[in-house]
């Protein structure tokens, strides 16, 4: 089915949906790459920029089909999650793969895609999602100070009584993780007047272009959560990371803050987070990412009146899908012209 023609010619596979004018988007890039865009062999989506999709079965001919674009493939843009185990074995022309998502270091390498596509090339959509994230933690932060949930508890029980809540101005978030969604965290909450301490790996590396008030390094987190009335989390899932906030961290925070966590649920521990809710010194978590998804329904949280619940879904906008073919038309240019593409993931990086 191959075209001996077409031997030299990168070829282009899209494996998750996107819309059909942004396929003309990449296409637009260069002639001399082809583009394979077959949606009637993905699986459909769910919601907008849903990369994952609702189950669709193919027939034999149709994965005969899909199979023979994966071997010729150059490029795939998304990971093909039907093929993820023997994706190297499928497509052996592949010199690189744009991934939907920014943290993509656990997937790569619970499959050994290092070791197994050393000629890969992969590079993550780091960045694309830092808005709704953000927004994400802004709402969180203001709906906490201004007491949404009991706003809505008073509502639904028809009571109308007084309260008074707070404001923002002049309160500590603490933000662990100053990458591309940390800094503009750090600057919506700048914008909202909170004082921002920034907790990045290798704080030497610079001040993250003054987003934040301090800069500290991880071992220096324990001696500010006191000052904390938020804390955010942002970093990614590493040996390192796991387990980071635990029943002595909650503790260190003052009575009545949050935290917020957008980056993976494996950072918490999830039964000292429930017992620090349930006691009142915490006073309330806005969460995004859990240590099992889906959440399990006995998991307790999902009763807590102080708890928010996102289901993994707090980086998604219905902009998403432009965002990341934005990104990767820029190191499609890139790839031709034979210069550095944007967001490697590097040897041992699992963010």
């Amino acid at each position: 089915m191959t075209n001996p023609a077409d031997a030299k010619r990168d070829t282009v596979l899209i494996a998750s949906y996107i819309e059909p004018d942004l396929v003309e988007r990449m296409r637009a890039v260069s002639p001399d790459v082809e583009v394979v865009y077959r949606p009637d062999l993905l699986r459909p989506p769910r919601y907008p920029a849903d990369h994952g999709g609702a189950d669709r079965a193919r027939t034999p001919d149709q994965e005969a089909e899909w199979l023979d674009y994966l071997s010729r493939a150059t490029i795939l843009f998304d990971f093909d999650r039907a093929h993820a185990s023997d994706l190297p074995d499928r497509a052996p022309l592949l010199r690189w793969i744009q991934a939907s998502s920014a943290g993509i270091g656990q997937f790569v390498k619970l499959h050994g895609y290092a070791a197994r596509m050393p000629q890969t090339v992969l590079t993550t959509a780091r960045g694309v999602h830092a808005i709704p994230l953000a927004e994400f933690c802004a709402m969180s932060m203001l709906m906490h100070s201004r007491r949404a949930l009991h706003v809505l508890e008073e509502q639904r029980e028809r009571r109308w009584d007084r309260f008074a809540g707070t404001d923002l101005e002049g309160r500590t978030v603490v933000v662990v993780g100053l990458g591309a969604v940390g800094t503009e965290v750090a600057r919506l909450a700048k914008a909202l007047r909170l004082r921002v301490v920034g907790v990045k790996r290798n704080p030497d590396t610079g001040a993250s272009n003054g987003a934040v008030d301090v800069l500290i390094g991880p071992a220096q987190l324990a001696a500010h959560l006191p000052a904390a009335d938020f804390l955010i989390l942002i970093a990614p899932h590493t040996d390192e990371t796991e387990g980071m906030i635990g029943t002595a961290e909650l503790a260190a925070l003052p009575r009545g803050a949050a935290l917020i966590n957008i980056g993976r649920g494996a950072l918490v521990d999830e039964a000292a987070l429930a017992a620090a809710l349930s006691s009142g010194h915490l006073g309330a978590a806005y969460l995004d990412v859990f240590a099992e998804e889906p959440l399990p329904s006995t998991s307790p949280l999902w009763d807590m009146p102080n708890v928010v619940l996102s289901p993994h879904s707090a980086s998604t906008s219905d902009r998403e899908n432009s965002r990341i073919v934005d990104l990767f038309c820029e190191n499609l240019r890139r790839y031709l012209a034979g210069d550095p593409l944007i967001n490697v993931l590097k040897a041992g990086q699992l963010y």
